[in-house]
């Protein structure tokens, strides 16, 4: 049944409603977009002639897996098995502290460092899911969603659409004013929210907040209450996730000295989807997250809010030896690390290796400037 935008104005943004979770499932077992790039992801090296013959097999198998699915938490409990199989092959240890100082019955607005497109918010998820609460709804770029069967997996999993393509003034303040009331609505409905302190990932490893993105929480609050007034209500905490391997490392310096020698970098076609399998599948060693406190103080503007996310974040960051050796803290490393970290800039030339040591010795130097 077809819900009325203004009965629902969040409705091309939010995450799907469980009424909605069936009839999405069902359009998906018949996109054949996603069907062959199962295809593909499960049979790499099939030629393309045996791979189309096998994609009504893996259509099959897939219905079986979702043909009982008829609610949001049912298909997160079908995704969690295959979390479970990505975090035993992908990292040494996953760990948590910070959580026993939350509230289980309380909404919060989790602001997170960025480094992983797609497992940043799901680790978050995760430990939610580990400790048997509510997971929390996460907001993504529109950019990232470049093909509708992604945007339906997304929202599907409680991810909600942050619309980064609006052009002209009146239609980015509209997109802005949306999303500032969606993540307002989400809190006082008791459903906590996972963004990224910034646009972006860090890709030098300088986690940094941007205060226009606390002045988009305040948009839709303005004529009604204070700023600090409106960060109050929305039980921010800031979140520290760290890697002790980043999958993506090179691929970032790469870019990054790229944009230095040519001062701009042209993506490729799939390069963000690229990036989200390299996260995903790749070797991350151990992951740490930290959930901060709640701020509660009264914060006037959001360049003052920004330094108090930043202080906490890079306080609560879990430093790796693979950052002190970046750093050159050595004597914080076993020489076995020291040999490990040392591979990974195998192949690379001199100013992408200096860039990628940066990388991990950011949040050294950002750790050590926030010593009390």
């Amino acid at each position: 049944m077809e819900v009325n935008t203004q009965q629902d104005p969040f409705k091309e943004m939010r995450p799907y409603n469980d009424s909605e979770v069936e009839a999405v499932l069902q359009n998906l077992l018949y996109d054949n977009e996603l069907i062959s790039a199962i295809t593909h992801y499960q049979f790499p090296s099939l030629p393309g002639w045996l791979a189309k013959l096998l994609k009504p097999f893996v259509r099959i198998g897939l219905a079986r897996e979702l043909g009982d699915i008829q609610s949001v938490k049912q298909f997160q409990q079908a995704i969690a098995k295959y979390m479970a199989k990505m975090i035993a092959r992908t990292t040494t240890r996953l760990t948590c502290s910070g959580m026993e100082n939350l509230e289980d019955d309380e909404a919060y607005l989790f602001v997170s460092n960025h480094r992983d497109i797609a497992m940043d918010p799901a680790f978050v998820n995760w430990t939610h899911y580990q400790q048997e609460l509510p997971t929390v709804r996460v907001a993504i770029g529109d950019n990232l969603l470049s093909k509708p069967y992604i945007s339906d997996l997304m929202r599907l999993n409680k991810s909600f659409v942050v619309n980064r393509s609006a052009k002209g003034p009146r239609e980015m303040m509209a997109a802005v004013t949306q999303l500032s009331a969606y993540i307002d609505h989400s809190i006082l409905e008791g459903e906590s929210v996972w963004i990224a302190q910034r646009e972006g990932r860090a890709k030098d490893g300088d986690d940094k907040t941007d205060p226009a993105l606390l002045k988009m929480f305040y948009v839709s609050q303005r004529k009604q209450r204070s700023f600090s007034e409106a960060v109050k209500r929305l039980n921010i905490v800031p979140v520290s996730i760290s890697y002790e391997f980043d999958p993506c490392d090179r691929a970032k310096a790469i870019e990054l000295a790229a944009r230095e020698r040519e001062g701009a970098y042209e993506k490729g076609e799939h390069e963000d989807i690229e990036s989200i399998v390299q996260g995903i599948t790749g070797f991350k060693g151990a992951v740490h997250i930290h959930f901060g406190d709640v701020i509660v103080n009264d914060y006037e503007a959001p360049e003052l809010l920004a330094a108090e996310l930043d202080r906490q974040i890079h306080q609560n960051y879990f430093l790796h030896p693979s950052n002190y050796i970046a750093a050159g803290l050595l004597e914080e490393a076993t020489v076995e690390q020291k040999a490990v970290f040392e591979k990974r800039f195998e192949g690379l030339g001199s100013r992408e290796s200096e860039i990628m040591r940066k990388i991990y010795a950011n949040p050294v130097f950002n750790h050590e400037s926030k010593k009390v």
